[in-house]
Order: C-alpha cells, then sequence, then structure tokens
C-alpha cells in the first residue's frame, strides 16, 4: 500500500501538468526500469510519437510495475504498452496478454512480439473467452486501457461478473488498473457504443462491488480541454481524450 501511495503522488505530480512538458524534478520520480523501458530504442516510431500523449512512464509508475511482476493486459492491441511491461518486468517476470478472436485472416499484433528475443520470450499470447480469465495462477496486476468501456458492448457479458474474475485471478494485494476516456458525469454506461466513453463514477462503482478497494487515481491524462461530448475517434480530440486512471486493490 505503501508503493502505491507514494507512485500515486508521483503520478498526481506529473498529471497536475497533463498534456505539458513534465518538470526534472517528476520525470526523476520515475523508476529507471520504467524509464529505460520507454527509452528502449527497439520501439516503434509510431509508439515514440504517441508518448507525447499518452505519458506511459507516468501511468507504468502509478500502477507500480517493477521487475519480476507478473501482469495479465486485457486487449493489447497493436502492443503499446506490451513491450513495456516486457521490458520492465524484465526475465522474472511474465506478462501475460488476452485478446479477443481475430477477425478471420488477421494475425494477432501481439504475437510477434512474444516471439521477438528483445523480449526476454516472457509474453504469453492467449486467445480470451470474453467472461473469465484464465490464468495459470495469480498475477500482481491486470491492466486494461481504453478498453473498459468495451466490455459492456459484448453481448450476454455482465460485466459486474467479470470484474469479479478479475478479483479471483489477482494475488491478494495485487491491482486492478483501469484507464479510460471520461464520459459526461452521471451518463453511467450510455455512451459506451457511440462516444467509446464511460462515465468514471459508474466504472468505479461497478468494479468495487466485485469486493475490490479503491486506493487512489492518476489524473495524469486528464485534459480539460475535452468537452466528453464527441466520439474519441473525432478528428478533432483523437489521441488527446480526457483519460482517467483508477486503482483498485485485491484486500489482503
Amino acid at each position: 500500500m505503501k508503493r502505491l501511495t507514494l507512485l500515486a503522488a508521483t503520478a498526481l505530480l506529473i498529471g497536475s501538468l497533463a498534456l505539458d512538458v513534465v518538470p526534472v524534478s517528476a520525470a526523476a520520480m520515475i523508476p529507471k526500469p520504467i524509464a529505460d523501458a520507454v527509452a528502449d530504442p527497439a520501439r516503434p516510431a509510431a509508439d515514440r510519437a504517441r508518448d507525447v500523449h499518452r505519458k506511459p512512464a507516468a501511468c507504468l509508475a502509478f500502477a507500480g510495475v517493477r521487475p519480476g511482476m507478473s501482469v495479465a493486459e486485457l486487449f493489447p492491441g497493436s502492443g503499446y504498452f506490451t513491450r513495456l511491461f516486457s521490458r520492465v518486468v524484465g526475465p522474472k517476470g511474465h506478462v501475460y496478454e488476452f485478446v479477443p478472436p481475430p477477425k478471420e485472416g488477421k494475425p494477432i499484433a501481439v504475437s510477434s512480439i512474444a516471439d521477438d528475443p528483445h523480449y526476454y520470450h516472457n509474453i504469453t499470447v492467449s486467445i480470451w473467452p470474453v467472461g473469465r480469465l484464465p490464468v495459470r495462477e495469480p498475477v500482481d496486476l491486470v491492466w486494461t486501457s481504453q478498453n473498459y468501456h468495451d466490455l459492456h458492448n459484448i453481448p450476454g457479458l455482465n460485466v459486474a461478473d467479470f470484474d469479479r474474475a478479475i478479483y479471483g485471478a489477482l494475488k491478494p494485494g495485487g491491482i486492478f488498473l483501469v484507464l479510460d476516456h471520461v464520459a459526461p458525469a452521471g451518463s453511467g454506461f450510455s455512451d459506451t457504443n457511440t462516444l467509446h466513453r464511460i462515465d468514471p463514477e459508474a466504472a468505479k462503482k461497478e468494479i468495487l462491488s466485485a469486493g475490490f478497494q479503491f486506493v487512489g487515481e492518476s489524473t495524469v491524462l486528464h485534459n480539460r480541454r475535452d468537452s466528453h461530448e464527441k466520439a474519441v475517434f473525432d478528428p478533432s480530440i483523437r489521441g488527446r481524450t480526457d483519460q482517467f486512471i483508477y486503482a483498485f486493490r485485491k484486500p489482503g
């Protein structure tokens, strides 16, 4: 808990200047394994270009990602965070990537990362039967970025039940990290399939119902210039939406 509190304070310091230059004093608080992973020259140029808005170092520091950790990532997409997780947790850690069934003929992007020796062969990719989380053993961290809202768009999925499955997949004291696009206050889940946003308070209430403790938030991705009224893919706001980052802890 002390570790998370310190990291939360770091991220909040950085977050107070969201979308601006990070001050040296805040940057110096980023743990070296995270700073090294972000600076890795093997990262794709497209990923590095997105760092200015996604602020990966502050996000990973807030989550407490460290060497030797086991991480389960949901909906990894092209692997923006996959590469970072792998380099931070190192050869003694492991990264479990859960991907939904791909469209016919479309490759799974993170599979090529898993096969790359630069990433220690510490990545396991699983086609994911969304609704449960089949980890081989409990993990330290479950992470989902910009995709929690999508769980509400899966026909027949009870998201509260799925949150309980995540709870079961974590070690006691493990963290569930949720990063997503902010919807208007009080909108609940009404914008998950239209604007691809979610009301942070509705998400928090739903996750807490699974037995988690809320242990902190980061404002590092806050953008007060986002009105919350446009779809996240709208060119005027894409990549720069107002986003919340919540950390929930499994007691024990």
